[in-house]
């Protein structure tokens, strides 16, 4: 038996003693997803998460994920193998919210025309002011039916933090755009989305030349990409989607098919083998998805069995109520 086979073996044994929910995300390396009892994207797994019957939950992800489960479950506990950060999460905090709200309102924009959308990429502080001020939480998948439902109150959009996706969903609505810090002040307050200009680091090196090169190459190649990825590149793919949508789409795809998709290397390299291809000259990886290791996951469950928990996610009683209004009103708005 490896090493790695010895320590899987460990850590299912702790699991089961001592009655751990794994959750991991499409994006993590291959042995830690291996040994997950859920897999998925990032509001796939905080809800199915939820609703397991163990104490604890082990969420192999980023920081932002973990919350997400407390905010949904605040009577479950919540540790993370690795307290990793989300770039994209990062760049937004309830500062920066308050001051985009405010560079809408210096741009001509009534506080009270403002509903805050944020992309569940988000920390549990900024999906707090986004509840407070009426607005609700979506997915990369969900993105388009929530705006859709957001615009009927006549207000102006603010789509925080990731700058791509709000763009993208704007050009696939056919609504103007603009972005906080980029353009002027009568552009914003004349768009119907206002972005805040956020990113994903690994979704921004899918480029347009990517893509002329495998058509090069590959004459009938698809390309599939993730709406993360910059508008140039979304407007002339063949699908974008969210993760689980590319997967579906590119199982769909006749084996024969050659496709280039366009997200993180791990879930690429876990599609169809034959004929697919990563949309880069580069590995793409998620450095923060990839801090997380086996090792990691075995001490962390040792210290929930020596009672001494480490990386345990804490989030306060006035944040979960607020943040939880906004995942609710995205649930309430899906539904409706």
């Amino acid at each position: 038996m490896s090493s790695i086979e010895a320590l899987k073996k460990s850590i299912e044994e702790l699991k089961n003693e001592l009655s751990v929910t794994i959750v991991a995300h499409y994006y993590q390396k291959d042995e830690v997803y291996e040994i997950a009892d859920i897999t998925g994207d990032s509001l796939e797994l905080a809800k199915r998460a939820k609703e397991s019957d163990s104490e604890w939950v082990l969420f192999c992800g980023v920081g932002f994920m973990g919350q997400s489960v407390k905010i949904l479950a605040p009577q479950k506990r919540v540790a993370m193998p690795k307290i990793a950060c989300c770039a994209m999460a990062r760049m937004i905090d309830s500062t920066y919210f308050d001051e985009s709200v405010e560079a809408m309102v210096e741009a001509g924009i009534p506080k009270e025309d403002i509903l805050p959308i944020t992309y569940i990429n988000s920390g549990a502080e900024v999906k707090a002011k986004v509840g407070q001020m009426g607005g609700a939480v979506c997915t990369s998948s969900s993105a388009v039916s929530i705006i859709q439902k957001a615009m009927e109150s006549k207000k102006k959009i603010l789509f925080v933090p990731d700058r791509c996706l709000g763009q993208n969903v704007a050009r696939k609505m056919g609504l103007k755009s603009a972005v906080i810090g980029i353009d002027k002040p009568q552009e914003i307050a004349q768009a119907d989305i206002i972005c805040y200009n956020g990113f994903c680091s690994v979704h921004q090196l899918f480029t347009l030349k990517d893509v002329e090169f495998f058509r090069k190459k590959y004459p009938g190649i698809k390309i599939a990409v993730h709406p993360e990825c910059d508008p140039s590149v979304c407007e002339v793919a063949d699908f974008v989607g969210s993760t689980s949508q590319i997967i579906k789409y590119v199982q769909s795809l006749p084996l024969e098919q050659k496709v280039a998709v366009g997200t993180e290397y791990n879930l690429v390299h876990r599609l169809r083998s034959k004929n697919t291809y990563v949309l880069s000259s580069t590995k793409p990886e998620c450095p923060t998805m990839n801090e997380t290791t086996l090792e990691d996951v075995y001490n962390t469950l040792l210290e929930i069995q020596k009672g001494n928990p480490i990386n345990e996610i804490h989030v306060d009683e006035e944040t979960i109520h607020w943040a939880k209004v906004a995942l609710e009103r995205m649930f309430a708005y899906l539904e409706a």
